[in-house]
Protein backbone atom coordinates (compact mmCIF):
# COMPACT_ATOMS: atom_id res chain seq x y z
CA UNK A 1 0.00 0.00 0.00
CA UNK A 2 1.63 3.28 -0.95
CA UNK A 3 0.20 6.04 1.43
CA UNK A 4 0.28 9.88 0.90
CA UNK A 5 1.96 12.04 4.07
CA UNK A 6 1.30 15.84 3.33
CA UNK A 7 1.90 18.35 5.57
CA UNK A 8 5.74 17.58 6.59
CA UNK A 9 8.13 20.13 8.16
CA UNK A 10 11.09 20.94 6.27
CA UNK A 11 13.55 18.92 9.21
CA UNK A 12 11.18 15.77 8.27
CA UNK A 13 13.44 13.20 6.96
CA UNK A 14 12.84 9.59 5.90
CA UNK A 15 14.48 7.86 8.38
CA UNK A 16 11.94 9.84 10.93
CA UNK A 17 8.98 8.58 8.41
CA UNK A 18 10.48 4.99 9.05
CA UNK A 19 10.76 5.22 12.31
CA UNK A 20 7.12 6.20 12.76
CA UNK A 21 5.40 4.21 10.39
CA UNK A 22 7.46 1.21 11.66
CA UNK A 23 5.27 1.91 14.49
CA UNK A 24 2.08 -0.08 12.50
CA UNK A 25 4.14 -2.69 10.82
CA UNK A 26 6.89 -3.12 7.93
CA UNK A 27 8.15 -0.41 6.05
CA UNK A 28 9.39 -0.49 2.29
CA UNK A 29 10.22 2.31 0.61
CA UNK A 30 10.11 5.96 1.93
CA UNK A 31 10.01 8.83 -0.26
CA UNK A 32 10.43 12.59 0.58
CA UNK A 33 9.64 14.61 -2.17
CA UNK A 34 11.85 17.23 -3.37
CA UNK A 35 11.85 20.47 -5.68
CA UNK A 36 14.42 19.60 -8.92
CA UNK A 37 15.95 23.08 -8.78
CA UNK A 38 16.92 23.37 -5.34
CA UNK A 39 17.01 20.48 -3.88
CA UNK A 40 14.46 21.87 -0.97
CA UNK A 41 11.65 19.23 0.44
CA UNK A 42 8.20 20.34 -1.18
CA UNK A 43 6.12 19.59 2.20
CA UNK A 44 5.03 15.92 1.21
CA UNK A 45 6.34 12.59 0.98
CA UNK A 46 4.93 8.65 -0.04
CA UNK A 47 5.85 5.78 2.32
CA UNK A 48 5.02 2.14 0.92
CA UNK A 49 3.92 -1.08 3.33
CA UNK A 50 3.76 -4.22 1.82
CA UNK A 51 1.03 -5.33 4.22
CA UNK A 52 -2.27 -3.41 3.61
CA UNK A 53 -3.79 -3.82 6.67
CA UNK A 54 -0.67 -2.65 8.64
CA UNK A 55 -1.32 0.36 5.73
CA UNK A 56 -4.35 0.77 6.70
CA UNK A 57 -3.59 1.09 10.16
CA UNK A 58 -1.05 3.38 9.94
CA UNK A 59 -3.88 5.70 7.97
CA UNK A 60 -5.76 5.67 10.89
CA UNK A 61 -3.17 5.95 13.70
CA UNK A 62 -0.86 8.00 11.78
CA UNK A 63 -3.34 10.73 10.42
CA UNK A 64 -3.49 14.74 12.39
CA UNK A 65 -0.36 12.94 14.45
CA UNK A 66 2.64 15.76 14.98
CA UNK A 67 6.05 14.64 13.57
CA UNK A 68 8.94 18.01 14.00
CA UNK A 69 5.97 20.03 15.35
CA UNK A 70 3.43 19.65 12.42
CA UNK A 71 0.32 17.54 12.47
CA UNK A 72 0.40 15.82 9.33
CA UNK A 73 -1.96 14.42 6.67
CA UNK A 74 -2.55 10.82 6.18
CA UNK A 75 -3.80 9.09 3.63
CA UNK A 76 -3.75 5.98 1.13
CA UNK A 77 -2.25 7.45 -1.77
CA UNK A 78 -4.18 7.83 -5.38
CA UNK A 79 -3.01 6.88 -9.08
CA UNK A 80 -1.61 9.72 -10.57
CA UNK A 81 -3.40 10.88 -13.60
CA UNK A 82 -1.75 10.87 -16.81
Amino acid sequence: MKIFVGNIAESCTAETLRERFGDFGKVGEVAVVTERETGKPRGFAFVTMPNDIEGRAAVLGMHGREIDGRAVNVNEARERRA
